[in-house]
């Protein structure tokens, strides 16, 4: 699996042996953005055209399009889960964003 960058949006690339064609799509979006090409250049280039195809489709709408993540995310827990944390982060002295933060870094390496 190999990674691509085009603009702030991220991408992840696969090699269909069969078909023998690359594909790829944007991760870092909750919309769905796809591309595919059968060279390195070709990819590369339907990557660019399908994120700015993207852009472009959002403007005609009237809307923005979605940024690639912000770093916000809501997370709904157990009122138990939620008072261990809690618990947790204050006896590390440090804010439940920061403890949290931190534990879900330990836990992607």
């Amino acid at each position: 699996m190999t990674m691509m960058h085009y603009k702030g949006y991220e991408a992840v690339v696969e090699f269909d042996e069969e078909a023998e064609i690359f594909h790829g799509e944007v991760i870092n979006l909750r919309d769905v953005i796809t591309f595919q090409g059968t060279s390195a250049a070709e990819l590369k280039q339907a990557f660019a055209d399908s994120v700015e195809d993207y852009l472009a489709f959002c403007n005609e709408r009237g809307e923005e399009p979605e940024k690639p993540f912000s770093g916000q995310f809501v997370v709904r827990a157990e009122p138990s889960l939620h008072k261990a944390i809690t618990v947790a982060a204050r006896r590390a002295g440090v804010s439940l964003n920061k403890w949290v933060t931190s534990t879900l870094e330990r836990a992607v390496g």
